[in-house]
């Protein structure tokens, strides 16, 4: 897969797309690991179905739960 993506796009975006991909599966997992550490309810076990079908569900709540975070901690100091 790596000498496809060097004989596509050269060292530097061989590079690039494969480290790419790696902070995508990195950030998926950890949103997945995210998800299922959310108290129990209903919903969640379809939340935990749907990020392992979706990939980029997990991301983007993992994005959400930190701008959440971030502005509960500013609010917070304040």
């Amino acid at each position: 897969m790596l000498q496809t993506f060097y004989n596509n796009f050269g060292f530097l975006g061989a590079l690039l797309i494969s480290t790419g991909l790696f902070i995508f599966f990195i950030f998926w997992i950890s949103g997945i690991a995210g998800i299922t550490e959310l108290p129990e309810s209903p919903s969640k076990k379809w939340k935990i179905i749907f990020s392992a079908l979706v990939p980029p569900y997990p991301i983007i709540w993992l994005i959400i739960d930190m701008y959440k975070q971030h502005r509960y901690m500013n609010t917070d100091t304040n």
